[in-house]
């Protein structure tokens, strides 16, 4: 197995790759693959660090989803601590003016999903940085998804939220530097009215090929709900399950693998196995969740079994969970308001409302399934193999 070299080891490295004084955008999945805290491990190596800035779930990882840490300082490395999670506009841009740093770099480990938030942190504080002259680097990490594919349609206009600032497919397929550079041309200038200063510090020995388990990197959850490298890959298309009336596994130890309702039976795992999707079988199941949706009560559903992950295709499957369980439990069956009640968390979710209202055709999945056809391919750092 080949070890991939992050971009924060490269910084560890040579120091003088960045400018200081440094802030570090980063929680607990920012480590080196010896496990050792990036931001401790880069001070040790001479970066001039002198600040630290958290995004939802806060620093060390400890909130739940919707919810960010109080603490204002780092006890490993007794630096500052700036929450940017429900900030921002001028609220940022005033934090970052108050960290009195050069340059903003950003490690935290994506999950290659456009409605996990980090990416959604990093685009607000990439568009602070941008207003206020500070210079963004984005120290480089794997995709465990790999970079091979995107899947789903592209967010529409009029659905942006912190679950999908900016137009790309559910499944984006680029590392955080690939995306990073896609929205400083294709999005920040709209929104801050020019690009921002982006350095990428790129990786080496990583393949577009190579899902998380093939990198040699350590997998630290990257969020409570994130536990295990399989729960990533299925998260593109089980996350869509928040939208609605099933219990997408939160309270259990599997969120995202497992999902259910009191209304479903067991004839749900056998049709879904008859559709032979690839990459997956699924398991009847039963379950009483701690917390979340049906918390208490005895909740019936399917667990999802990766047979091959590098064919997985986790929307596509997603789709065809929702289609059975719509056509057998149609009286059940219903989508969930958004925390606003004004919108569908669905629409939210999707990046329109074209899977609520619609049959889901071909036409109406959008990109659901292709190579990375969606992005210019002179921004990827890493070549797609012939």
């Amino acid at each position: 197995m080949m070890t991939v070299r992050i971009g924060i080891q490269r910084l560890c490295s040579d120091p003088s790759l960045l400018d200081g004084p440094v802030g570090l955008l980063t929680n607990h999945t920012g480590v080196l693959a010896d496990l050792r805290p990036s931001a401790l491990a880069a001070v040790d190596a001479g970066v001039r660090l002198t600040a630290l800035f958290g995004p939802e779930h806060g620093l060390t990882g400890t909130a739940q989803a919707g919810e960010s840490e109080a603490a204002d300082r780092d006890p490993v490395t007794g630096l500052p601590v700036f929450d940017t999670y429900k900030h921002k506009g001028a609220e940022l841009d005033a934090m970052l003016m108050a960290s009195r740093i050069k340059t903003l770099a950003v490690d935290l480990q994506d999950v290659g999903t456009r409605f996990y938030t980090y990416v959604w942190s990093m685009y607000d504080l990439m568009a602070a940085a941008a207003r206020t002259g500070i210079t963004l680097a984005v120290l480089d990490r794997p995709n465990p998804l790999g970079g091979l594919r995107a899947e789903g349609p592209i967010r529409q206009p009029g659905f942006s939220s912190f679950v999908g600032r900016a137009a790309i497919p559910i499944r984006h397929g680029l590392t955080y530097g690939e995306l990073a550079r896609w929205l400083n041309t294709d999005a920040i200038p709209a929104d801050a009215g020019r690009p921002a200063d982006l350095r990428v510090i790129e990786m080496t020995g990583w393949d577009r090929r190579m899902l998380a388990a093939d990198t040699g990197q350590p997998w630290v959850f990257p969020s409570p709900n994130m536990p295990t490298a399989d729960t990533a890959l299925v998260y593109p298309g089980t996350g869509l399950f928040e939208g609605t009336n099933l219990s997408e596994g939160r309270g259990t130890t599997r969120p995202f693998e497992i999902i259910g309702a009191p209304y479903v039976d067991n004839r749900l795992a056998p049709a879904l196995n008859d559709r032979e999707l690839p990459g997956v079988r699924f398991r009847a199941l039963s379950y009483v969740p701690t917390f979340g949706k049906f918390a208490g009560e005895l909740v019936h559903g399917v667990q999802l079994h990766l047979t091959d992950p590098a064919q997985l295709r986790p929307v596509r499957t997603a789709i065809a969970m929702l289609t059975e369980i719509r056509q057998r439990y149609p009286a059940d069956f219903d989508w969930r308001p958004a925390a606003s009640g004004r919108r569908f968390m669905i629409d939210l979710l999707w990046g329109s409302s074209a899977l609520r209202e619609s049959a889901p055709t071909d036409e109406v999945l959008g990109a659901i399934d292709s190579p990375l056809s969606w992005v210019d391919p002179g921004i990827l750092s890493y070549p797609y193999p012939a």
